[in-house]
């Protein structure tokens, strides 16, 4: 008997009872089997999927954590940003004191410290209290009301105490006050005019003690209700005397020359009467400049005050915080200031990596690195000039000490492929790190720093994953929104191919520019707008003609550069041959006779190196094997620049150059007149501003 059919076999499931009891007790047979044996295997592997779900999840909350480009270098902040003093930053102006007030401290932390009996006690103490809140957990549990009644009289109990505070600590404070200001008198102008002849002439310690004492009520103007200092012109004179002579004072007293910048000098001092003496004044001098540095808002202040600390840095061996504060400050104004600002602090930070070299030039690279980040966050044409020279000043710091530089290099490289990882794995999170001007710029950076050493020095790994990392971007993001991102991927590639002289193949990525699909074009050019500040554009100016023009003139400008690398290399003609065929391809279908005009004067130029290399190469006597006749082939032709290719590069990037800065121009000057405020001047500015005219004044 034959096979039923397709039919047959429906109507027999449906109807026929004989078929349906069979399938029932095939199935009981099977569960009854399966339940016995895979019970436990099951629970085992509901088990383990829960755990991998949860592993899982953890796993990916770390890679999220893990996301920011400065985490890789953790807390900087050393002990080195404390302060070894609780005092008030007053001398006392009694000639018997020798100015050692720091045994008294150190043998107040041993007395603290000895006691071992006290910790067994304190830990007795712990344990009966928390016994006690937890019996108190409990009844708030049971009794919500008496809850209530916990809070009400802890809020009460709190606003009490914080009244008894606020009335001792002003009691203190204002009792303080009064205390130092009427022991060490007012300072007027004649005063301190006769204080620094003293100090000058003299080198009266006393006099330049009280002068100090000044200064420091200087610096702390405003910040301090009593103050020793009578008018603004007394604060002035305060100021520019003390930081145009101090160092020079410290010096003669210690016998240090001022051309010593050596941290020995002040090491090999420690032992001696004469620091012990000095050791607070110096102190006091250091602190209350850092202290200015922190409060004025003057940038011609500012730049003097950090101009003067430089020849002092020396001194700051003696005092790891203070030195960790100097860095810190530093590095702020180097960051946030501009123009001679940021130059003066530039060079604080260079001579503290300097002359404290080790671990102070790792601390001032990491926190110079992360200011950097910090501050490149948004890019425009206003703040553009700035962040170059963040950028270029980052890695003269870090050519310094190349291999130290070198290291960091490689963990914050590392961490760059990391979240390029996690974007490829569409983690939306990692996504929208890369496309920002955040990793754009850390990116840039390497690539500088990459660029610049590579010849000196033996960058190659790194030199290898960055280029993986920029073509991992331009593949993550291949959208003509992207295109500015897309261009700077292939600018770094152009760059490390230039300085490293490694072949880096461009063509496709620069190619893909041209295939954009580009919509209905309105009438309306579109509005103004920088590629320079933009990793994204907006989706209106897809629809614009400015977008159409930009992707050619962007495809030729990138590849005029790429060939100018290669245009000398006997291999030009089969470099050029596949960008020709797809570049006569678009000449052909193109209808805008502007672009029309600009692809063909590039393929004829193209056209014109090609004939002058296959010329050349058919004369060479060398197999393709020698490779040494190989890398001199047209070597004399380049340093002369005969090829006819080159000059019409340079054409190209000048025409490239002034239509970026027409752009550009048009935009800042936009930002500008929004970003302008006038600032109203208070009697605070009035007195940096005298500063400021009594210090250039003295300079002179």
């Amino acid at each position: 008997m034959g096979k039923l059919g397709k039919k047959a076999r429906k109507f027999a499931k449906k109807n026929l009872q004989s078929v349906l009891k069979r399938q029932r007790k095939v199935k009981s047979f099977f569960k009854k089997k399966a339940s016995k044996r895979d019970g436990r295997a099951q629970a085992e592997d509901s088990d383990g999927e829960r755990e991998e779900k949860y592993s899982g999840r953890n796993n990916e909350v770390e890679d999220f954590k893990d996301i920011s480009l400065d985490i890789v270098f953790g807390e900087d902040d050393s002990d080195m940003d404390g302060d070894d003093s609780d005092s008030d930053g007053y001398l006392s102006e009694d000639t018997s004191c020798s100015y050692n007030g720091e045994t008294r401290i150190e043998n107040h932390l041993e007395e603290y410290n000895g006691g071992g009996d006290l910790s067994v006690q304190n830990k007795e103490i712990h344990l009966e209290l928390a016994k006690k809140m937890k019996r108190l957990n409990n009844l708030k549990a049971k009794d919500p009301e008496f809850a209530k009644f916990l809070e009400s009289s802890k809020e009460h109990l709190q606003t009490l105490r914080d009244e008894e505070n606020q009335y001792s600590d002003e009691e203190e404070s204002d009792e303080d006050g009064r205390e130092s200001t009427n022991k060490m008198g007012n300072l007027s102008s004649s005063t301190v005019d006769s204080l620094c002849e003293l100090v000058k002439e003299q080198n009266n310690v006393p006099a330049f003690v009280r002068l100090l004492n000044g200064y420091r009520a200087a610096c702390h103007y405003g910040s301090e209700s009593p103050t020793i200092v009578e008018d603004s012109h007394t604060f002035c004179k305060i100021l520019t005397f003390m930081l145009h002579e101090a160092d020079n004072i410290f010096r003669k007293i210690l016998g240090i020359s001022g051309s010593n910048d050596r941290k020995e000098a002040i090491l090999e001092l420690k032992n001696t009467s004469k620091w012990k003496t000095l050791k607070p004044v110096v102190k006091s001098y250091l602190r209350s400049t850092l202290f200015l540095l922190n409060e004025v808002t003057d940038s011609q202040i500012l730049a003097f005050a950090l101009t003067r600390l430089k020849a002092s840095i020396v001194f700051f061996a003696a005092f790891p915080p203070l030195l960790g504060r100097l860095i810190k400050i530093s590095v702020h104004l180097w960051a946030t200031g501009k123009g001679t600002l940021s130059a003066c602090s530039l060079l604080i930070i260079k001579d503290v990596a300097v002359v404290f070299n080790s671990n102070c030039f790792e601390t001032c690279m990491i926190k110079a690195y992360k200011a950097f980040i910090d501050h490149c966050k948004f890019v425009d044409p206003v703040l553009f000039k700035h962040q170059q020279f963040l950028k270029s000043s980052f890695i003269e710091l870090c050519s310094q000490d190349l291999q130290k530089a070198y290291s960091k290099a490689v963990v914050s490289i590392q961490q760059l492929a990391k979240i390029l990882q996690l974007g490829l794995r569409t983690k939306k999170e990692a996504v929208k790190k890369i496309c920002s001007w955040q990793y754009a710029n850390c990116v840039d950076l390497w690539v500088a720093f990459i660029s610049l050493n590579i010849h000196d020095y033996d960058l190659q790994p790194l030199l290898y994953t960055i280029i993986q990392i920029i073509n991992g971007v331009a593949v993550l993001f291949p959208g003509p929104r992207y295109m500015p991102l897309r261009v700077k991927c292939i600018q770094w590639l152009n760059t490390l191919s230039e300085s490293s002289g490694v072949f880096i193949p461009i063509t496709s990525l620069v190619l893909d520019i041209l295939e954009y699909k580009i919509g209905k074009e309105s009438s309306k050019p579109g509005k103004d707008f920088s590629f320079s500040s933009a990793v994204k554009l907006p989706k209106h100016w897809l629809k614009s003609r400015n977008f159409q023009d930009e992707c050619v003139f962007s495809a030729i400008e990138l590849l005029a550069v790429h060939f100018a690398q290669w245009s000398y290399h006997i291999s030009f003609p089969d470099l050029a041959t596949i960008p020709l065929i797809y570049l006569r391809k678009f000449y052909e279908t193109t209808t805008i006779e502007s672009l029309r005009r600009v692809v063909k004067r590039f393929i004829d130029q193209v056209e014109q190196n090609i004939e002058f290399v296959r010329k050349k190469r058919d004369e060479v006597t060398f197999s393709p094997n020698d490779q040494q006749s190989v890398e001199s082939f047209l070597q004399l032709e380049k340093c002369g620049g005969n090829a006819p290719f080159t000059k019409y590069y340079t054409s190209v990037i000048e025409k490239a150059g002034s239509r970026n800065l027409l752009m550009n121009g048009k935009i800042s000057s936009l930002e500008q007149k929004k970003s302008k405020g006038k600032r109203q001047q208070t009697p605070k500015n009035a007195i940096k501003v005298d500063l400021a005219v009594n210090a250039e004044g003295n300079s002179h």
